[in-house]
């Protein structure tokens, strides 16, 4: 595969003009039933993300390209498997490879919505779902719509690392920059490592460890953070580079999810309804989860008094580090993600952690942005949160597995909890946007 991709990404660096037209099609290629599970999308999409990176497409352009093309490979798929039904097991390459089909379509019936939604990141089903809502007649608008959930999510966590590796290497960061990301990046690949490794092989202290290996992060990051100057201004200056009223407009709704009232509201919504179904499990772990993080981070932002980096017009009184932004955000969406990936299996409860990270970290991401934090108190806020959600749900586990929630209790939480974010995305943002004016 590597002179094949070499030759491809040397074509496209000599003609920048067709990078749009690689991006859309690529993506659509990941996502079309058969082809997807042929083709390499995966790491074509990243080296073609970085080449957009270095300054031949905006982050936005490139996002939107792959997000169409995804749902263009979509859309194609799901016509296909509805078009051909139980016949479609005689195309090529389904006739020679039944498994392909047949582990989707248990997963579909298995799963329901639910299997798009997080199929989505499942490489080996991400082609064949669509294919297998059209086979099975699930209605169009219902597809849709969760199709361009899903697709939203998808692009951005597949584009938006390789477009950002492209514009690293294109800006004049600071000297220190690169082995410091790499410090970072690796201590991060260690916490994942043990995460992935301790879940998969159903170990019984497995949220333990991950508890045990973030809260020391944590102390390794308030202790040396001042070490990782020259990281904190370069992620920052490439950030800040790609301003623009369009995406501050949008990055300024993000954001107020996370402020600390409101998230608090949305906290206790939450524990309230999870009360009032009388799921008293579930809702003692997510009020220690999102009471711990609060508690947690309001006492060591008073106990370090980071100042917030000179870009807000209006700076900001508080201090900056950890980010309450990131704690509260990624404690609510971690909480809701282990709560979806009960009674299922682990590969399946791994993605519902992922889907739940999406959310969360645009909301992190939208920090750095806006100038109100450094990465650092990006970073610290996130490993804080998943300390105390580890934590949280290995003593909620002590004695049992914490249940699966029935359907009518979901129909319940999803409703209220997303109209409220819809609420405190869209109420304020013109007073907000005067405040994190650049």
């Amino acid at each position: 595969m590597g002179p094949w991709l070499d030759g491809i990404t040397g074509w496209l660096t000599l003609n920048p003009q067709w990078l749009a037209v690689a991006v859309f099609i690529v993506a659509c290629v990941e996502c079309l039933a058969i082809a997807g599970l042929i083709v390499p999308g995966t790491v074509l999409l990243f080296a073609i993300a970085a080449l957009a990176g270095s300054g031949a497409l905006s982050l936005g352009e490139t996002l939107l390209l792959g997000f169409l093309g995804g749902m263009l490979g979509d859309v194609a798929s799901y016509f296909l498997g509805r078009h051909f039904h139980q016949n479609i097991r005689r195309l090529p390459g389904l006739r020679h490879h039944p498994e392909w089909m047949s582990g989707a379509e248990a997963y579909f019936h298995k799963y329901g919505i639910a299997s798009l939604l997080v199929g989505r990141f499942i490489g080996p089903l991400r082609p064949m779902l669509p294919m297998v809502a059209g086979m099975c007649d699930m209605p169009f608008p219902r597809f849709v719509a969760v199709s361009l959930l899903a697709g939203a999510g998808w692009s951005v966590a597949y584009l938006l690392p390789g477009w950002a590796t492209g514009a690293a290497f294109r800006l004049p960061l600071p000297e220190g920059f690169w082995p410091e990301a790499g410090i970072v990046a690796a201590c991060l690949a260690v916490l994942i490592g043990v995460s992935l490794n301790t879940s998969l092989r159903g170990h019984r202290r497995a949220t333990l460890w991950i508890g045990c290996i973030g809260g020391t992060l944590l102390i390794a990051l308030f202790i040396g953070y001042h070490y990782l100057n020259d990281f904190d201004q370069g992620l920052m200056a490439l950030v800040q580079e790609h301003r623009g009223p369009a995406i501050d407009r949008a990055m300024v709704m993000v954001t107020q999810l996370g402020e600390f009232k409101k998230m608090f509201v949305a906290s206790a919504v939450l524990t309230g309804l999870l009360v009032v179904a009388r799921q008293w499990r579930q809702a003692i772990f997510v009020g220690a989860t999102l009471l711990g993080a609060a508690l947690i981070n309001t006492g060591t932002k008073l106990f370090f008094a980071r100042m917030r980096p000179e870009v807000l017009t209006d700076p900001l009184t508080s201090f900056s580090m950890p980010s309450g932004h990131a704690s509260g955000s990624f404690a609510f969406f971690l909480a809701l993600a282990v709560l979806a990936g009960r009674g299922q299996p682990t590969r399946l409860r791994l993605t519902w952690l992922v889907l739940g990270c999406i959310p969360a970290a645009t909301i992190a991401i939208s920090r750095v942005y806006l100038g109100a934090h450094w990465p650092t108190d990006i970073l610290a806020g996130t490993l804080l949160a998943m300390t105390v959600c580890a934590f949280s749900l290995h003593f909620s586990q002590q004695r049992s597995l914490l249940p699966a929630m029935p359907p009518r209790v979901w129909w319940l939480i999803l409703p209220v909890c997303g109209a409220l974010l819809a609420f405190i995305a869209f109420t304020g943002t013109s007073h907000a946007l005067l405040r994190y004016a650049y």
